[in-house]
């Protein structure tokens, strides 16, 4: 059974947390953290979400805050910088973030950008890391399939790991798949996965050579566990933007997979200007140890949304309740 609303309740805290630079359209971070009797939790679906994908993401709080965790393979786990949709020349302060990471990924397709401007900020990646560095590209399933296409052959010649998303459908990711094949650049699924109702159609489909994963959007570890032993194709872990707290749900997710083949995209405290505690999961020589965050109470007060968005997160979090099924 799940935890009654008002154990849940007694423990939340509400923080808004502003972000160094603007991503995925935003400026302040969002967040509803709980502490359960295994400790702090997350619960930071985006405010744009409706309630039934949102109760998902509270099912994810729920197991990391009240569930045992699984047996680690590993003690430390690889992560890659993440580059938003900055002007070329912002590019080496934004790596500068992510000390000794040999990946990056760089968010291309931006609203109101340019392919040239896509172009432009990998090459700045590419030439800061050197080649023996990896460097992947996230659209968030921006581009139609002819767009897609053009591209990546644009920007091919800066040796891409593989592309994410590029496409929002998994038929569109399939008929891609089916062009860009001849040139070994793979490619990702990421919304395709965690916004669908089936995770496992884009792999049935041969729509992708790459899985990437999300704890709170999968519903938490033991099922993000259970897709990927089944989907048959190498994973890569990555956050939704979380707090420090939402990043050790998914670094102990990453740590609990039998292999672990790509560099993972939980670096992303280092996108926030502020956190919830004085050590922050931000990388050191481009890994990050496997552990629990305690959040500070002085952060947590700092940070303290406000009275209003608190009840609003408050009863999103009742709303969401009602609708996970009964155990």
């Amino acid at each position: 059974m799940y935890p009654p609303l008002d154990e849940l309740l007694g423990t939340a805290r509400v923080v808004a947390l502003p972000l160094v630079t603007r991503f995925r359209g935003i400026e302040t971070r969002e967040a509803m953290l709980l502490e359960g009797p295994s400790g702090w939790t997350e619960f930071s679906p985006f405010v744009e979400y409706g309630d039934p994908e949102a109760a998902t993401w509270l099912a994810a709080a729920i197991d990391f805050g009240w569930s045992e965790l699984p047996v680690a393979a590993r003690s430390s786990v690889r992560v890659n910088a993440t580059v938003p949709a900055v002007t070329a020349d912002l590019v080496p302060e934004t790596l500068a973030r992510f000390p000794g990471c040999r990946t990056a990924k760089v968010k291309v397709a931006e609203p109101g950008q340019t392919l040239e401007d896509d172009v432009a900020r990998v090459a700045a990646v590419r030439a800061l890391l050197g080649p023996e560095g990896r460097v992947r590209v996230d659209a968030n399933g921006a581009w139609n399939v002819d767009e897609a296409e053009h591209a990546i052959h644009a920007l091919a010649p800066y040796d891409l790991e593989y592309v994410e998303q590029p496409c929002a459908t998994v038929e569109e990711l399939a008929e891609l798949r089916r062009r860009v094949k001849y040139m070994g650049i793979p490619i990702a699924a990421d919304e395709s996965v965690r916004k669908a109702e089936d995770p496992l159609a884009v792999a049935r489909a041969g729509a992708a050579d790459i899985l990437v994963i999300k704890v709170q959007p999968l519903g938490g570890i033991a099922r993000a566990l259970a897709i990927s032993s089944e989907v048959g194709l190498p994973v890569v872990v990555s956050s939704a933007l979380e707090t420090s707290v939402g990043l050790s749900m998914g670094l102990h997710l990453a740590a609990a997979l039998p292999t672990l083949e790509f560099d993972c995209g939980l670096a992303t405290a280092s996108l926030l200007a502020a956190d919830v505690t004085d050590a922050p999961l931000t990388p050191i020589d481009g890994a990050l140890a496997v552990r629990r965050v305690v959040p500070s109470p002085e952060l947590l007060d700092r940070y303290a949304a406000t009275a209003d968005r608190t009840r609003w997160w408050r009863a999103r979090l009742e709303r969401c309740l009602r609708l996970l099924p009964a155990e």
